[in-house]
């Protein structure tokens, strides 16, 4: 299998002075939590779907407070987040949601670099995703390469793109 390598290094942001990233803080569970369902309810799924998303969709405050969860500030407001899990050789991009009328505006990749710069800090050697079907095009703009399919833990019989990308 060929081997696709993140070029983090090379990612400069455009305008630094209007956006910030920052770690998440307990008490943000509940507007991460309605900002990832409206993210993803920007795909058009159906309301049967989003319900059946929103456990997984769900951050608590204990978790935002125990893991590597980030907010991305636009002009003082949060328009997305990341977290990554992981203490194995791999680390995993568990979410990256943006805001709606907030996406296609750069602020997925700066997340999403800044997210394979944490997990590479960490001493992790790749970033994995179980990635929406929607996404799968942004994750391989990233230089990420789909490596499989796993199971929804949302919805029975869907299947997810697998990606991978070693740091």
């Amino acid at each position: 299998m060929a081997t696709q390598r993140a070029y983090i290094f090379a990612w400069r942001d455009t305008d630094p002075a209007s956006t910030i990233i920052r770690r998440a803080r307990p008490d943000e569970a509940a507007l991460l939590s309605v900002l990832a369902l409206r993210s993803k309810a920007h795909w058009g799924y159906d309301d049967a779907f989003m319900a059946a998303c929103r456990a997984d969709l769900t951050l608590s405050p204990d978790e935002i407070a125990t893991t590597a969860v980030y907010v991305l500030e636009a002009v003082g407001q949060v328009v997305g987040f990341h977290q990554v899990r992981g203490d194995q050789e791999e680390a995993e991009l568990t979410n990256l949601f943006i805001a709606p009328p907030a996406i296609g505006a750069w602020h997925g990749a700066r997340l999403w670099h800044h997210a394979a710069l944490l997990a590479a800090a960490q001493g992790h050697r790749a970033l994995t995703v179980q990635s929406d079907p929607h996404a799968e095009g942004f994750y391989r703009a990233m230089g990420m390469a789909t490596v499989g399919e796993t199971p929804s833990t949302a919805i029975p019989g869907r299947v997810l793109p697998q990606m991978r990308i070693a740091l």
